[in-house]
């Protein structure tokens, strides 16, 4: 009677295993049904929560992997470069495969996935985050592309951290000799860019135009989309102030760059509920920088003005605004004339 109530007892407890395997089976679900559902949602910030929400109930770590990476793509292109950041590490931290094939994300290794949380960082102007995954294990990568990327964003760390214009030679002297390297071609755009935007100079533009001239760098140099006002691309110190030829075009979404892109849906949701009372064209530390293009506005026929504040870091920095006018066109027109603009509502 012992040993069949005992072997009983052994029957019931497989089955309860079987069957908790099967309900936990049931109740996981797959990367491709979170990212499916996600991009069904009304709104950009419902994707996200629901991403973040399910993440952790995905069957397998290759999985929960795809969707923290699709997660961090989607927080990227909304400007949450924080956050974003974090969660390119998170997803590179998972072991398990990185095939996404299918799934609606990019194939990528760890060690790009390391790479995406470093731009996120520079986005944000978190340099020093930003160099502790440029020293991590990415640093001996077997794959070139991913060491171009860590000698691009290794000066760009050197730029965040920039102060002056001096502080910026080393940086522009390295990039210089970046753009004729074999190498470097991964990231020869965004080195260009960056070239174009410290000093001014016209051939790095002709040089994104005439070699590549599909890419998002080159069309920021021509003005059909504008880069994002993110602290890399606003406080580094210039010795040019070169514009776009026009800025006019409808500004595009999504760049795996740093901060060049735009959303245009967004702006559109802004002017319906706020009132645009000002364009600022630029922020600079160097009141000098902002004088220069006051200059150049006044030139146009705009009536600029530069304003002031004071951060918390102690830290002061100078605004070029121009001032909305009664038919709330002063943004087209500054467009038009070629000057970068983005709307300050009330």
């Amino acid at each position: 009677m012992k040993k069949t109530l005992f072997a009983l007892v052994l029957v019931v407890s497989s089955l309860c295993g079987a069957f908790a395997q099967t309900a936990s089976k049931a109740s996981a679900l797959s990367a491709k049904s979170v990212i499916e559902t996600a991009a069904k949602r009304s709104s950009v910030e419902d994707s996200i929560a629901y991403l973040k929400k399910n993440v952790s109930s995905v069957a397998t770590n290759a999985e929960k992997r795809a969707v923290y990476a699709f997660l961090a793509a989607v927080l990227e292109q909304q400007g949450q470069y924080a956050e974003a950041q974090k969660t390119y590490a998170q997803a590179a931290g998972i072991q398990g495969s990185a095939d996404a094939v299918g799934l609606g994300v990019p194939n990528k290794s760890s060690e790009q996935l390391v790479i995406d949380a470093v731009r996120c960082a520079l986005c944000a102007g978190d340099y020093a985050t930003a160099e502790s995954y440029l020293n991590s294990a990415v640093r001996n990568s077997k794959d070139e592309s991913v060491i171009a990327y860590v000698k691009l964003y290794e000066q760009w760390s050197v730029l965040c951290k920039a102060t002056s214009e001096a502080d910026t030679k080393e940086a522009v002297a390295m990039l210089k000799a970046y753009a004729t390297l074999d190498s470097m071609k991964t990231v020869c755009p965004s080195v260009l860019l960056t070239l174009w935007h410290l000093t001014g100079e016209g051939q790095f533009a002709e040089s994104l135009k005439k070699n590549f001239p599909s890419s998002m760098e080159a069309a920021v140099v021509k003005g059909e989309i504008q880069t994002l006002p993110t602290p890399f691309w606003y406080f580094v110190p210039r010795s040019g102030v070169d514009m776009p030829e026009i800025a006019n075009a409808v500004p595009v979404a999504s760049s795996d760059k740093a901060g060049a892109s735009a959303k245009p849906t967004q702006v559109a949701a802004a002017e319906k509920s706020e009132k645009i009372v000002r364009q600022q064209l630029g922020l600079f530390r160097e009141e000098a920088n902002a004088k220069a293009l006051v200059e150049r506005l006044v030139q146009k026929g705009f009536k600029a003005e530069i304003t002031s504040e004071k951060r918390p870091s102690g830290t002061t920095y100078y605004l070029v605004v121009v001032s909305e006018n009664a038919q709330g066109t002063i943004g087209d027109e500054l467009r038009t004339a070629g000057f970068e603009c983005y709307p300050l509502f009330e």
